[in-house]
């Protein structure tokens, strides 16, 4: 089917202020300037769920911004569908097709079941994806990447993967992975991206229902989001060194499995006691963001689905971002509003740093005051491992990276909402 766009109305035979009409084998979008992007993605979701599985965009109205929109609403986690790319000019098409190459890996690497991507393969993906997206657009950039697994993990005192990871068949891991664009082995870190890698959760002793677990291959989100947005960045132009530390592990039940009341010891010196082994995502995290901090980059970065709190508070249409430093977050939203996603902020103040404190440990790894802010005092929880927490390190809850059923601008599954705009985010402060 041809897809045109229109900024004139729809006929009023197709009803008032129709969104589409059709004539033969073509269908025209109506649009409104003023919702001009949710109109394309609206039409393109609505076309599919009326059985449309091939479309060609065709016409002189379509531009980036236009074809990008129409993609998201029209992809679907089966891909049983085939869209054909309007006519742009040379550097929008090439725009295009590195947000669909980074967002396709991003939604299907979501999608894929846990019995495929396991703790290595989450690794091994992220360094295939990077060392793909570096020959395409920078060859000469250099890339180190060290995986460290299972008790080797125990060995180099990475003690917050190891005990979420050990009671699984799938060892835990962890990906360090170097990206120097600059070829200076000596050149400064411009950031560090830490991903939650949690390739599924079972809440672990505090275990989930199966309403809340069914989905759960979804809990390395945080991570694909990293991988994509580092990948988008280098295919449009990063030019300074990045570091991504991937935390991965299976949270699982077994005799080996970290249980209620364990005292983990960081290698930092910080102390915590396990009060809910569905609080793992912050447990792995602590170990990346320690690493990040020794790399003394210019800012941190961290991404994980790791609260429901922040997703009670703004449902799947938005990520979350919590941080102490205003010209981060500022610049954070900036990118999103350039990339047309939606962040929202959410509070971290000191005082939630007070409301985690633990009587047989330095700290817990949930809130031992109550009423609680979940979001926040998972974020108050993080920065315990960040030197330095108040300034150049920015947390994002991911609360939009997956969802269970379908919409009228997304199909049910992961989203690669955010993508762009870390990836924006990482581009502007290399200025």
């Amino acid at each position: 089917m041809n897809i045109f766009l229109s900024t004139t109305p729809a006929p009023k035979i197709w009803g008032e202020n129709a969104l589409l009409s059709f004539n033969n084998n073509s269908a025209t979008v109506h649009i409104r300037q003023e919702h001009f992007l949710i109109d394309v993605q609206r039409a393109a979701r609505k076309l599919r769920s009326q059985g449309i599985n091939d479309a060609e965009l065709t016409g002189d109205n379509w531009n980036l911004d236009a074809s990008w929109a129409f993609y998201q609403g029209f992809y679907t986690a089966k891909q049983n569908y085939v869209l054909t790319l309007p006519s742009l000019d040379n550097e929008s098409h090439e725009i295009l097709l590195a947000r669909i190459n980074c967002g396709d890996f991003v939604r299907e690497i979501i999608n894929t079941p846990a019995q495929q991507i396991t703790p290595i393969h989450l690794a091994e993906k992220a360094i295939e994806f990077i060392q793909q997206m570096a020959c395409e657009y920078v060859p000469e950039s250099q890339i180190d990447a060290r995986i460290i697994q299972g008790e080797d993990l125990l060995k180099e005192n990475y003690q917050g993967i190891w005990t979420v990871g050990k009671g699984a068949n799938n060892p835990p891991t962890m990906l360090q992975l170097d990206y120097n664009p600059t070829g200076n082995p000596n050149a400064p870190v411009l950031a560090c991206l830490v991903g939650k890698g949690i390739t599924f959760d079972s809440g672990g002793y505090s275990l989930k229902s199966t309403d809340y677990m069914v989905n759960m291959r979804t809990d390395m989100g945080g991570a694909a989001l990293l991988i994509g947005a580092l990948g988008m960045a280098i295919a449009a132009g990063l030019n300074q060194r990045v570091k991504l530390v991937l935390c991965c592990a299976e949270n699982m039940v077994s005799a080996d499995a970290m249980k209620l009341g364990d005292i983990i010891h960081y290698h930092n010196g910080v102390s915590v006691e396990i009060l809910n082994t569905d609080a793992e995502g912050r447990l792995v995290l602590a170990d990346g963001l320690i690493w990040a901090t020794q790399q003394q980059p210019k800012f941190i970065i961290d991404a994980a689905t790791l609260t429901g709190a922040a997703k009670h508070a703004v449902g799947t249409e938005y990520h979350t971002v919590l941080s102490m430093d205003e010209v981060l977050v500022s610049d954070l939203l900036k990118a999103a509003n350039d990339a047309n996603e939606l962040f929202w902020r959410l509070p971290f103040a000191d005082f939630h740093r007070q409301q985690i404190k633990s009587p047989f440990a330095d700290i817990a790894n949930t809130a031992t005051t109550s009423p609680t802010a979940g979001a926040s005092t998972a974020t108050a929880f993080l920065s315990y491992f960040v030197n330095h927490y108040s300034r150049h390190w920015l947390h994002i809850d991911a609360s939009a990276t997956f969802r269970a059923s379908s919409t009228d601008l997304w199909a049910a599954g992961a989203t690669g909402i955010g993508v762009q705009t870390i990836a924006n985010l990482l581009l502007l402060k290399q200025e």
